[in-house]
């Protein structure tokens, strides 16, 4: 395995640093530096991934026939890790990253004609409906129901912890339409319209979140929601087939670039806060805690990069997501902790009407501890989604072990 970059590689690196550097905006920076979650409001969002679609980097995992740059593996791992170094808005992946790739691989050509250019152009925003108040990790729990009518499913039940669905335009469901069998036989997997009758959007606000409309989490309800069958991806009752591999794309994200820009954004706190009449920078205990989480991100790295080169043969990361998902969460939440010890006492206050789109208040304390303790909270849930690291170990002990 080779893990140096090329000549090449280091140019398109630039390329990509001078991109970042010309279109993440001073405004931009300075809200992203005010979200809690890597998400700003619907319009900045839009107006990111806008000029991403124009430069032609917006889908970096996409294959040239729909769009994409035709990009190496290496190269998107690049891409993917300056924009997380970089500190820009975290791009939306539930519609380019998760269902676009699910549709290219399960869907019908009418199907691909009608979604992906729109989520291409970023003039449509999805959710996704997997998580139930009673199925969580267990997902093949799930009890929303789809009974046919028709042409149409009747859709029945409710989805929760559902990421920005008050600005979704569509969600991708897993839906009962069978209960014969083993649970994971019985489902399907479904695209639903926002605006369809019966459907009811209800904001979950926690901790660490400012008030509706810019909150993170919702539950969806659906009460007779009627759908075409023509918006089902896959045969009926296989959905977890599709599910199963769009999970692959959720977990299997890049980790490394975010992690290693936590790092330097506490080395930057560490050089301004005081331990014994020094910089906390300078304090051994401190500075060796952070060497050993350097080390963390840097093993994480290599992981990607071995992963990558397994992706430049053709092979699919498998089994393997479920490492860098679980490992890569974990070293954010230790990142995230040592960085709240580093700000100190002005981590204490957390006013979230500071941190509030559009808000003139001033910070308690320094701007570089602005937000860490909100920070600190949502990273809470890193380690839950998209399956909970238990189960990931579950799926690794199983697939990669062999136990």
């Amino acid at each position: 395995m080779d893990v140096a970059f090329t000549s090449d590689e280091i140019r398109f690196r630039d390329e990509v640093r001078s991109f970042i550097a010309e279109h993440f905006t001073e405004d931009m920076r300075a809200k992203s530096k005010r979200s809690l979650t890597g998400y700003l409001d619907k319009a900045d969002h839009v107006r990111w991934q806008k000029k991403l679609y124009k430069r032609g980097w917006i889908a970096p995992n996409w294959p040239e026939e729909h769009g994409g740059p035709g990009w190496t593996a290496i190269q998107r791992y690049i891409f993917e890790t300056e924009l997380a170094r970089a500190g820009t808005p975290r791009v939306l992946s539930f519609g380019l990253k998760m269902v676009a790739p699910v549709i290219m691989a399960f869907g019908t050509d009418e199907q691909k004609q009608r979604f992906l250019p729109d989520i291409l152009e970023s003039n449509v925003w999805w959710c996704q409906g997997y998580s139930e108040p009673g199925a969580g990790s267990d997902l093949a729990s799930l009890q929303t129901r789809a009974v046919a009518d028709g042409d149409d499913y009747v859709v029945n039940g409710s989805k929760i912890w559902t990421t920005r669905a008050q600005d979704a335009d569509w969600i991708f469901c897993l839906v009962r339409t069978s209960t014969e069998g083993k649970r994971q036989e019985g489902i399907s997997f479904l695209l639903i319209e926002m605006t369809s009758p019966g459907i009811r959007v209800e904001p979950i606000i926690l901790v660490d979140q400012t008030a509706a409309p810019h909150h993170e989490v919702n539950q969806v309800f659906f009460d007779d929601v009627r759908v075409p069958q023509s918006n089902r991806i896959g045969p009926e009752n296989d959905g977890w087939t599709v599910a199963k591999y769009l999970l692959e794309f959720e977990r299997g994200n890049a980790y490394a670039g975010a992690l290693l820009g936590g790092l330097e954004r506490i080395e930057q706190i560490a050089a301004h806060e005081r331990s014994d009449g020094g910089r906390l920078l300078d304090d051994p205990d401190f500075a060796g805690r952070l060497a050993a989480l350097q080390i963390e991100a840097e093993s994480v790295e290599m992981t990607e990069l071995r992963i990558l080169s397994s992706l430049q043969s053709g092979q699919r990361t498998g089994p393997e997501s479920s490492l860098l998902k679980s490992r890569g969460t974990e070293v954010g939440q230790q990142i995230g902790e040592l960085a709240m010890e580093a700000a100190g006492y002005y981590m204490l206050p957390f006013d979230r009407d500071v941190l509030g789109f559009g808000s003139n208040e001033p910070p308690i304390g320094p701007e570089h501890a602005m937000g860490l303790a909100g920070k600190y909270f949502n990273q809470r849930k890193a380690s839950i989604y998209g399956g909970s690291n238990e189960i990931q170990r579950n799926i690794m002990a199983k697939l990669i072990l062999g136990m």
